[in-house]
């Protein structure tokens, strides 16, 4: 594989696509197509980015030197750390080109969201004091690839914030949430000795397992929680829901839980799939 494609972490762009997915679909009348490619854009680029940037952070400060997960470009020696810098700063630009572009369609307030987003994506490994390393990395990835991502998409297209928009953001936040805690899970060991104190390891392994499954949990709960009747058809993918966290409370820790990751991803995009068809058809 492509080394830039490794990096860029395809198992993680779900977080980036399903918000798009389910936004658009309660945009209903107001879907925007090329409004809606231009949030996608954002998405996905600022995703990439993050991961870039997490990259070069985290290899450039050596805590990746004993990772157990997915390759990492610095860390491994397959690029440099100014090249690995180099490609977040150039995803960062293409995310902010899309994003400024939906800020002239839309309100100028955009610019001040993508402003705050990229310093929330630099800083989660970067800088002197990365909030990350603090273990506050699953807040701000339920604020903006949750809330803001999935509520910014709906604005972007009708142009109006409603409760049900930012309800229908808490799966999203939630989901994309647990792809980063069964990330956090699995290096716990790992970033304890290099004292990174995600929410794993301040939590310890049987919380940090309890709070991936309730993750999930709360994905289900929410949008049952929009009162729309067609919702329930997110039950449909509990048998996936029920497979990942059966092997998680199960114990499954190091690498037994890489194929967790693409399988957390797989359910956000059948989540969200499912639940933008409940919300288009009624």
């Amino acid at each position: 594989m492509n080394k830039w494609i490794l990096g860029a972490r395809p198992r993680t762009l779900p977080a980036a696509i399903a918000p798009i997915i389910v936004a658009s679909a309660l945009a209903g009348p107001d879907f925007n197509w090329f409004r809606a490619a231009l949030a996608l854009k954002v998405g996905l680029w600022l995703q990439i980015a993050v991961n870039f940037a997490n990259d070069y952070s985290d290899g450039i400060k050596g805590t990746d030197t004993h990772r157990i997960g997915p390759t990492r470009l610095v860390a491994s020696g397959l690029a440099s750390a100014r090249s690995v810098k180099n490609a977040a700063l150039f995803s960062f630009a293409l995310a902010s080109i899309a994003g400024l572009w939906l800020a002239y369609l839309t309100s100028p307030w955009l610019i001040a969201i993508g402003l705050l987003s990229i310093w929330s994506a630099w800083n989660y490994t970067g800088g002197k004091k990365p909030y990350g390393y603090s273990g506050f990395g699953e807040i701000s990835v339920f604020i903006f690839f949750g809330v803001v991502a999935t509520v910014g998409t709906y604005y972007v297209q009708s142009e109006k914030l409603t409760l049900l928009s930012f309800i229908v953001s808490i799966p999203m936040g939630a989901l994309s949430c647990a792809i980063l805690s069964i990330n956090n899970l699995r290096d716990r060991e790992q970033d304890e000795l290099v004292a990174k104190r995600t929410l794993a390891v301040r939590m310890g392994d049987a919380a940090a397992r309890r709070f991936f499954v309730a993750l999930l949990v709360l994905a289900h709960t929410a949008a049952i929680a929009t009162f729309k009747p067609l919702a329930l058809l997110t039950l449909l993918v509990t048998p996936l829901t029920f497979s990942i966290a059966r092997t998680v409370l199960g114990g499954a820790r190091g690498a037994q839980l890489i194929p967790l990751l693409g399988k957390t991803g797989k359910l956000q995009l059948i989540f969200a799939t499912v639940f933008a068809l409940a919300l288009a058809i009624q």
